[in-house]
Order: C-alpha cells, then structure tokens, then sequence
C-alpha cells in the first residue's frame, strides 16, 4: 500500500503552496461558490430534464446560421418606420431616463427627419411625447451601435440566413469620434447623415443589387479572425475584405444608378477610412444567428445582450422576449485627449451582439493589438479568451483562434455558468461622453451588472 498523501484543495492559493512547500502532493481544484441566493433555482434548472436537449439544439441553431448581405434600403422600407418613430439600442426605456449620449443622438436624429430645425428644440419634442415613440432596435429584428438611433430615413444593411429567410438589419456605420451614434448632433455630423443617405446608401444598395454573388458576411468574420480583428472594436480586415467584394460593383452598378466617379470615390475613400465599418454587419449577422437559437423551451443560453446607456439587458432562448436589467456600468480603459472616467457615461449599445455570439471580447486572443485601444496587456486578451470558456455552452468551429491552437471561440453564454462561477461576460467597447452632444470619449473593457444573471435563473426556474 502506498503510503504518498495528496491533499486537495480549493480557494486560496496560499494553503496550496504552504503544503506543496512541505514536499506534499497538492491537487488544485479551481472551484468558487455559486452567486449568492442563487442554490436553489441552480439546482432547479440544472436538474430540468430539458436543459440538455434544448440547449444542444439552441447551440446547434445558432451555429447553423450563414448571414448573406442581400441588400440596403432606408429603415422606411425593411423596418416599417413611420414619421416620429425612433428605435435605438438596449432594452426599452423612457426619454426621461434616457442618458445623455441617447437623448443626444434622438435630437439628431428628429432634426434629420426635419421634425425640428434645431436639434435643441426636439428635447421639448420629446418631452411632450406627442407623435414620438421610443422602441429597441431588438424589437424590430435590428441592432445599432452604441446609441443605436434608428430614424426612418436612415439606410439599412439587409442580412439573410438563406435556409429559413429569415432577416436582420443594422444602420451604416459613420465613423469614430464625434458621430450620432455618440450622442453627437452639430452641423458636422448632420451634414455627414444627409449624404450618407443621399449618396452612400443608394451606391452601396445598387453594389449588393447588382453584384452577382450575394456577400458571405459569415465567411468574411471567418477570415478575419486569422487576420488579427476581433470584429466589435477592430473591424480593419472586415472592412477592407467587404471593400474588396463590392468596390467592382460599386463602379459599373454606380454608373448605371447614375452616379459619377466623384460619387463612386468619396465613397470609396469613406469606407476605405473608416475600420469599423464592417462592425454594422458583423453586428446582424450575430443577431441572425443568435435569433435562430431564441424560444428553445428549457434552454439556458443567453441571446441577446444589449445597453441603451442607462440599463444593461439580456434575453435567454428559454424565456422569449423578456429583458433581465439592471444599471449599465461605466467602462475601465483608455480616454481620448483630456477626458477621464468622470466625462463618460455607462455603458451603451447593441454591438454586445459580438460578444454574445462568442466573438468581440471573447475572441480578444485572436486580436492582441486590440489592447492598444481598450486597454489592459496580450497576456489579459488571452486570459479573457481562455476564461469565457468556463460560462458557455460551445465552440464555433468556423470561428477560431490561431494563437490558441485554433480553438474555436467561446460560444453560447449559460446562465447557469455565469451564476455557478461568478464569472461575468468580458465586453470591449467605445465609450461616450456623458453629456449630449460630445461624442466619443474613450474605449474600454466592461461587465454585465452580475444581478441580472441570477434574475434569469429564476425566471428559468419558474418555468421548470
């Protein structure tokens, strides 16, 4: 009989290595108590004879998704907008909780739809509540960044999963800085949007309607994973790939639509100048394939994760179209110029679509220069790959990570991962300013508020 002791422990590292340092064989056993409160509806879900199959079935929907670029058209149109409706990001909220950046960009936007002539006067507008109405971009099939203001006039990227027709929509993407999505509304930004709708959508919508194969945006955040983005906060090689698929396009479609060379160039050069602007359709196609995994009895995955400034919001394949929120949380990362964590305002926005489909901060090991912009060292983009592995349900074959052996990304957030471990989604992200009409103060690193996790969980446990 052997007479070697092994000890095991769990927790704090010190008794480990005070009995390793005495030549005994230590067994680490990385474990941490469940969220406080959170037992019994654990034990409730994680006992309901569903949960296997349904979350096989929801991971397994959502990884069968191809989102194909079919079109682009004004909100009017493939959203159904009317005159005074504006949708924008997160979970439903008032405009007298509407934070700064949010009621910045709906003050822009009415001056676009020429609801007022200055954007000063649509607070008043607003206020008042007549003939305005407030609706999440989520409600209507879309996501929008940050802001994620939606105004009829706007033009829409149309993406489809060819197998079921099934569609989404998402906004154009105008740049960095002092944009709508910011919160920002001057003359500047105005200017820009009229001639985005005026020059931009149409030529863009006369590229994808007259090129001959229709955009494997799927297979563009496939390649671009080997290429060093992670597609929420570094969308370079995105951009540049969809740039190379429609600029031919663009040129012989353009000309026939009627615009000239300068046209077809300024757009060219706008797009070729803006690295996010892939994030507008990276962003959908999360969406796409994250709807396919909704209303799964049972299920515990979470498919969307969305942030209208004030309140953070998630919804779970097995519980519908409920939100689960709680208070948005303020960003820790690097600000532009003079600005400190004081000018920022909480998180917002729907491009948490990109971590929730397992790419954005979860894919930050396949993107290490993205540091230099949110913050933090290579070695914590790894670890942060490495550690939402522990909440989700999958890997994305199609969708991998070269430094980690081509491990596919962690896909499909469990609640009951998250309120067993305690550990909360990682989100990189752009940070705005706190006032209206600022625009971008920053980027970041971010979390869920961790209460709204153990409010899914109950909800789930009440379905049981």
């Amino acid at each position: 009989m052997s007479s070697e002791t092994t000890v095991v422990t769990c927790g704090a590292d010190m008794f480990a290595d005070a009995v390793a340092g005495q030549a005994v064989g230590v067994e680490r056993v990385d474990w941490r108590p469940p969220m406080p409160g959170t037992e019994a509806d654990l034990a409730k879900v994680a006992t309901d004879p569903r949960r296997p199959e349904a979350n096989r079935r929801a991971v397994e929907a959502m990884l069968g998704v191809t989102a194909h670029l079919v079109d682009v058209a004004p909100a009017s149109e493939v959203l159904g907008l009317e005159q005074g409706q504006f949708l924008h990001a997160g979970p439903p909220i008032e405009w007298e909780r509407a934070s700064g950046p949010l009621r910045g960009a709906l003050m822009g936007g009415a001056a676009l739809e020429g609801l007022v002539d200055d954007p000063e006067d649509a607070v008043a507008l607003f206020e008042s509540g007549s003939n305005v109405s407030l609706e999440p971009c989520h409600h209507r099939s879309a996501v929008g960044p940050m802001a994620g203001v939606v105004t009829p006039s706007m033009w829409m990227w149309v993406l489809e999963d060819r197998a079921t027709g099934r569609r989404t929509y998402c906004s154009l993407n105008e740049g960095l800085g002092k944009v709508l999505r910011y919160g920002a509304y001057n003359d500047e930004v105005l200017t820009r949007l009229r001639w985005m709708g005026d020059v931009l959508g149409p030529l863009l919508q006369a590229a994808v309607r007259g090129t001959a194969e229709a955009t494997d945006v799927t297979g563009i955040l496939t390649q671009m994973l080997q290429m060093g983005d992670e597609a929420h906060n570094r969308n370079r090689a995105g951009t540049l790939m969809l740039l190379r698929d429609l600029s031919p396009a663009m040129v012989t479609a353009g000309s026939d639509a009627g615009f000239g060379g300068k046209d077809v160039a300024d757009v060219l050069r706008f797009v070729g100048g803006n690295d996010h602007f892939f994030l507008n359709l990276a962003m959908p196609a999360c969406k796409l394939a994250l709807d396919a995994g909704r209303d799964v009895p049972g299920s515990t995955m979470v498919v969307a994760m969305a942030r209208n400034g004030t309140d953070f919001g998630i919804q779970v394949s097995g519980t519908g179209d409920e939100w689960f929120t709680g208070p948005a949380q303020v960003a820790e990362g690097l600000f532009l110029g003079d600005y400190g964590p004081d000018d920022a305002n909480p998180d917002i926005g729907d491009s948490a679509i990109t971590e929730t489909a397992g790419i954005g901060g979860f894919a930050m090991a396949t993107a290490p220069a993205i540091v230099r912009l949110v913050g933090g060292t290579v070695p914590d983009a790894l670890a942060t790959t490495r550690r939402m592995h522990e909440i989700t349900l999958a890997e994305n074959p199609r969708w991998s990570v070269p430094v980690l052996e081509f491990q596919g990304t962690p896909t499909g957030i469990d609640v009951t991962k998250v309120c067993r471990t305690g550990i909360l989604p990682q989100i990189n992200t752009g940070m705005a300013g706190a006032v209206a009409g600022v625009g971008q103060v920053g980027a970041g690193l971010v979390t869920p508020p961790a209460e709204i996790f153990p409010q899914a969980l109950a909800a789930l446990a009440a379905r049981v």
